[in-house]
């Protein structure tokens, strides 16, 4: 059994995701536990620099989780042909031309998403990976969470017959600054920076939606800004210039031809009572099911209760207690470090990847439906995507 060196060169990730989900859950703990596993029992070892605009925030981030490399000049690193990889979880603005600067390079590309904040860009840099040769990828950490993967055994083991419906629940209150500390960036709200809901998210549901229950055919979205105001990090108030809640209907082809309908909502102008802070209730003719972050609990056809309406007594069932948990048949890893295993193997072995750019621009894609049905009042259709 060999290890051999991979480096890899990740910009962005004095951030939050950057830092916790793609550095430390990642990175350093593919590092801990010897590397990546290859399909010959070799090793891949990732060697990575650390590259920001502040030098002292890089350094002690790189020092305190054992990485000897770090610097300021994302030029001068892209010329290391020894680093094979660009990774970047920076602002969504930037991101296009810093792919395309890496492609140049010669560097297979992985990164956050959105790609873009737009379409045409996205399919530009979309096919521009597609063309030089080199692997890319683009983040999609939902589809391996542990509560998404049971779905997924769920819909492959037939057990919802057909599918009928999908009801998304995403959120929770992002306080607004003044009387609790924001748990959010402030750039979140501010549309000038990237900020809004329906970016940030419908580039999720758009890989989710596709790959888990029906490849989306057209959507009817309506966003809102419902704080007008919030406070910064400094403490100062300023005006929220983004979408902070959408909701949103979409038609789904379902993976055998059906008619799938989902409804979602979602907002950082909501307090949670469920089961957790995103779930999806899916229902079709043999059973429903409902996933959080985690679990998973369904309910067949032949235990359905039958429930009474009646307005004149109080409501005697509980209703949470007549699903049955999905157990957990498998230790589940980190959704983040899977997905960069997985992009690992594939620039080293060439592993079948499908999360690739052009997913990524799909993401994208829906998201200039939903805020043109928005603007428009009216459904829009998304069309097959030509790369």
């Amino acid at each position: 059994m060999a290890t051999q060196r991979l480096g890899l060169i990740m910009h962005g990730v004095t951030g939050r995701m950057g830092m916790n989900q793609h550095l430390i859950r990642s990175i350093v703990a593919i590092r801990k536990q010897g590397g990546v596993t290859l399909s010959n029992g070799d090793k891949v070892m990732p060697d990575p620099i650390l590259i920001g605009r502040n030098a002292e925030k890089i350094e002690a981030l790189a020092k305190a989780h054992g990485i000897t490399r770090w610097g300021t000049d994302l030029n001068e690193a892209l010329k290391n042909k020894d680093d094979t990889i660009f990774f970047d979880a920076g602002t969504t603005q930037m991101r296009p031309t810093l792919l395309a600067k890496a492609i140049r390079a010669g560097k297979h590309v992985y990164c956050e998403k959105p790609i873009a904040t737009n379409l045409n860009e996205a399919v530009e840099i979309a096919r521009l990976a597609e063309s030089s040769g080199l692997k890319h990828g683009a983040v999609q950490d939902k589809l391996f969470l542990p509560g998404l993967r049971k779905l997924d055994m769920l819909r492959r083991a037939g057990f919802f017959g057909k599918m009928l419906s999908v009801r998304l629940e995403f959120g929770y209150w992002v306080f607004e600054g003044d009387l609790q500390p924001i748990q959010r960036p402030s750039w979140n709200y501010r549309t000038e920076d990237g900020g809004g809901m329906i970016l940030d998210m419908m580039c999720h549901w758009r890989y989710v939606l596709d790959n888990l229950f029906g490849e989306v055919k057209s959507i009817s979205c309506i966003g809102a800004t419902h704080i007008p105001e919030r406070w910064d990090e400094a403490g100062k108030p300023y005006k929220a210039t983004a979408d902070d809640a959408a909701y949103a209907t979409a038609e789904l082809k379902g993976h055998n031809g059906e008619n799938v309908i989902a409804q979602m909502n979602m907002s950082w102008a909501t307090r949670v009572r469920r089961d957790d802070l995103v779930t999806f209730h899916v229902d079709g003719t043999h059973g429903s099911a409902v996933a959080g972050l985690s679990s998973c609990r369904a309910q067949s056809r032949v235990t359905t209760p039958r429930p009474v309406w009646n307005p004149d007594e109080k409501q005697m069932m509980n209703f949470f207690d007549q699903w049955q948990e999905v157990p957990d048949s498998q230790t589940y890893d980190n959704g983040f470090k899977i997905q960069w295993e997985h992009f690992i193997r594939h620039v080293v072995e060439n592993e079948p990847y499908k999360w690739t750019l052009p997913e990524g621009a799909k993401g994208v894609q829906l998201v200039e439906a939903a805020l043109e049905s928005w603007k428009e009042r009216r459904w829009i259709d998304v069309p097959a995507l030509s790369i």
